[in-house]
């Protein structure tokens, strides 16, 4: 047999460890906003910054690009994909619809533990500018509605949800550097959790609803003040 065909399974091994490395660290970068949408990159730039080889590099751009989160242009290198308006407003509507039925549906599957883990959730707080604090309160903030679509009981529901609040992440870090929404979330938030606890369907979809709509006015507000973030009409 030739062994110069044979795989190495540890170089196999260490070239995907380092490509989900790759993969991780940039994913972070664009969502936290320290890639701000439309700004271009490029493999050699990127692989010096994280002190690694351009292949790892480029796998990780790659699954970006299928992502939704990177573009790439031949000869050029890559872009961050900007926020449009249109996509933004498109989103939570979406989003409204799926957690709006989440939330009916949890207010009479929940578990009372489920619901005192809503409660400390509830309690989150951050301190614009403070990158810790901001990640933990998103963070945070992510688990509080994936505990609701979870409480649905219904799994194709959840996952749908969870791809929204996946996709709205961006927005969320967005949200939190150009306005305070401790607040406006603090409200809401132990709103909702006071319908689901008296098992009023009705009125937890409307609390879900209203602060669904509550975060799209006042990012889209925050966001067109700050044309700087990369948001286009």
């Amino acid at each position: 047999m030739n062994k110069t065909n044979r795989l190495d399974p540890m170089s196999e091994k260490r070239g995907k460890s380092l490509t989900e490395q790759a993969y991780a660290i940039l994913r972070e970068r664009v969502i936290m906003g320290d890639l701000s949408p439309g700004s271009e990159v490029s493999e050699p730039e990127l692989a010096e910054q994280l002190q690694m080889s351009k292949t790892p590099v480029r796998e990780a751009l790659g699954r970006l690009c299928v992502e939704g989160f990177m573009e790439a242009f031949p000869r050029r290198g890559y872009r961050v994909t900007p926020i449009t308006l249109q996509d933004m407003n498109n989103l939570f509507a979406v989003r409204g619809v799926l957690e709006g039925t989440a939330a009916a549906l949890a207010a009479v599957n929940l578990t009372a533990e489920e619901l005192d883990e809503l409660d400390r959730l509830a309690d989150a707080n951050y301190v614009m500018g403070e990158n810790v604090s901001t990640k933990t309160f998103v963070e945070r903030n992510e688990r509080f509605h994936a505990i609701i679509a979870q409480g649905s009981r219904n799994p194709r529901l959840h996952g749908l949800v969870m791809n929204h609040l996946e996709e709205c992440a961006r927005l969320f870090y967005m949200g939190t550097r150009v306005r305070d929404i401790n607040p406006e979330t603090d409200n809401d938030h132990h709103r909702i959790i006071g319908y689901l606890r008296a098992r009023d369907a009705d009125m937890a979809r409307q609390a879900m609803t209203d602060h669904n709509e509550n975060t799209r006015k006042g990012l889209l507000e925050a966001l067109i003040a700050k044309a700087s973030f990369g948001v286009t009409l």
